[in-house]
């Protein structure tokens, strides 16, 4: 058995978790979301915590699908109970974000902007050059938050580009700088 798998869920009294067939629904403050569970994967809740187990032990990929199963549902607890949300940072000469709606417009040095339509239980904020995605789907912000940085992502030489904002970028030097240090 997996050693992740093996650590307990905790459930707050907030939450909800049930089983319906293969799906498992997990419902609190902040939504609802669902997981499909892999056919040799079990639940058991009791006592304000849930436990993954294996229904076929004759399978290859067990230890695998018990700890992700127990991930997923880890963090869909985490997620409608406080969420979670990622942050970007424009860097740049007139580089720009703003809300419309649920839309992000993004002005970085493109002859037009680009529109970015928010997903389903997905959320913007932009306050002094750093957007904020939000959501309470792990995986969906960490995707749409990968989208927006594919868009313009940073340079090495000038450090342009739109960033996380705990992301080291390993600048270079130039042409300039590497024909001096020749002489």
């Amino acid at each position: 058995m997996s050693k992740l798998a093996k650590i307990p869920i905790k459930i707050k009294e907030n939450v909800t978790v049930s089983q319906e067939g293969f799906s498992i629904k997990v419902s609190g403050p902040k939504g609802i979301l669902y997981y499909a569970l892999p056919a040799s994967v079990e639940i058991k809740v009791e006592n304000g915590s849930l436990e993954v187990k294996v229904k076929d032990k004759n399978e290859e990929r067990i230890k695998e699908l018990l700890g992700l199963a127990r991930a997923m549902i880890a963090n869909m607890v985490t997620g409608v109970q406080v969420g979670f949300s990622k942050k970007l940072e424009l860097s740049g000469v007139g580089y720009r974000a703003q809300v419309s709606g649920n839309d992000l417009i993004l002005s970085v040095g493109f002859s037009h902007t680009v529109k970015i339509a928010a997903p389903k239980d997905i959320t913007f904020l932009v306050t002094d050059n750093i957007i904020t995605v939000s959501g309470i789907d792990k995986s969906l912000v960490g995707d749409t938050a990968a989208k927006i940085r594919s868009i313009r992502p940073p340079e090495p030489y000038k450090g342009k580009g739109i960033k996380y904002v705990d992301e080291r970028i390993r600048r270079k030097a130039g042409k300039a700088a590497k024909t001096l240090g020749a002489k």
